[in-house]
C-alpha cells in the first residue's frame, strides 16, 4: 500500500461541483493499493499516518502527531500512486490492486481512522470517481510512505 501525507490546514474534495469530504488542519492522505496489499498493509499505513509527528510543538519544531492534536484525516483513493513510468510516456498501472478488492480495503480504512477517538474529524472521498481536491498544504509537508518499504 502506498500514501502521499500531506499536512493541511485545509482540505477538500468534490465530485460533479458537490464537496463530499473537508477538513481544517489535519492530514490528506492519498491511498492506493497493490496487487499483492493485505490487512497488515493497511494496518501499517493507518498507524504510520495518525503517528508520524509532522505537527510542530510549542517550539515549533515538528514533533506532533495527528493523534497528539486530534487533527482531522481526508482520506482519498488514488491508484494512480501505483503508475510505473519507468519504460515509455504511458504509466503502466498493472502494479494496482484491482478495483474491488481496492475499494474494499480503502472503506476498510476509513472505518479503522473513524474508530480512533483521539481524531478529530475522518472524511473520504468517493471510491472510483472523478475528484477535484483543494488543499493548503501547511508547510509544505509532504510525506511519501510504502507499506513494503520500497522507500
Amino acid at each position: 500500500m502506498r500514501a502521499v501525507i500531506q499536512r493541511v490546514s485545509h482540505a477538500s474534495v468534490s465530485v460533479d461541483g458537490e464537496v463530499k469530504g473537508d477538513i481544517t488542519r489535519g492530514i490528506l492522505i492519498l491511498l492506493g493499493a497493490g496487487q499483492e496489499d493485505s490487512e497488515q498493509d493497511l494496518k501499517y499505513i493507518l498507524d504510520k499516518t495518525i503517528n508520524l509527528r509532522i505537527f510542530p510543538d510549542e517550539q515549533g519544531k515538528m514533533n506532533l502527531s495527528l493523534r497528539d492534536i486530534q487533527g482531522e484525516l481526508l482520506i482519498i483513493s488514488q491508484f494512480t500512486l501505483y503508475g510505473d513510468a519507468r519504460k515509455g510516456r504511458r504509466p503502466s498501472f498493472v502494479q494496482a490492486l484491482h478495483p474491488d478488492p481496492a475499494e474494499k480495503l480503502y472503506e476498510e480504512f476509513i472505518s479503522r481512522a473513524q474508530q480512533i477517538e483521539e481524531l478529530g474529524k475522518v472524511a473520504s472521498g468517493v471510491f472510483g470517481a472523478d475528484m477535484k481536491v483543494d488543499l493548503l498544504n501547511d508547510g509544505p509537508v509532504t510525506i511519501l510512505l510504502d507499506s513494503h518499504k520500497n522507500f
